[in-house]
């Protein structure tokens, strides 16, 4: 049974539609809203306007990296989303800079489902 995350705002950015649509999906099984962006930029955009609890980010994206997208995330002060990053990456530079830069939970592609789940639960427990 997913989490209940009613309430939660969840952003999800990757270039990839069919994992946008899993994502998505199985996020909105939790009953919370769930945005999606294709590119850095919007990301940024639709983190501005929306100010998420949660964003789904991969690093590889048009317009601008999912680094320069967490960097501009951390901007956002008290209003900063919790980030899971996500990266079909297997390298540990990747994941180290991630971690230099704040992010709260770092995932390999491809991934269990139950897995973004868990940690998104996690994240998002008041």
């Amino acid at each position: 049974m997913p989490p209940n995350l009613d309430g939660k705002r969840i952003l999800v950015v990757d270039d990839d539609p069919d994992l946008v649509t899993a994502i998505t999906t199985s996020l909105a099984e939790t009953g919370a809203t769930v945005e999606q962006a294709n590119d850095g930029n919007r990301a940024l955009e639709m983190a501005e306007a929306s100010h998420p609890d949660l964003v789904v980010l991969d690093i590889m994206l048009p317009q601008k990296s999912g680094f320069l997208v967490l960097e501009g995330l951390k901007q956002m002060g008290d209003q900063r989303p919790r980030v899971v990053m996500i990266t079909g990456n297997q390298g540990r530079r990747h994941r180290q800079y991630a971690e230099a830069l704040g992010v709260d939970e770092y995932l390999n592609k491809p991934f269990r489902m139950e897995r973004l789940l868990e940690v998104t639960q996690k994240l998002l427990a008041d």
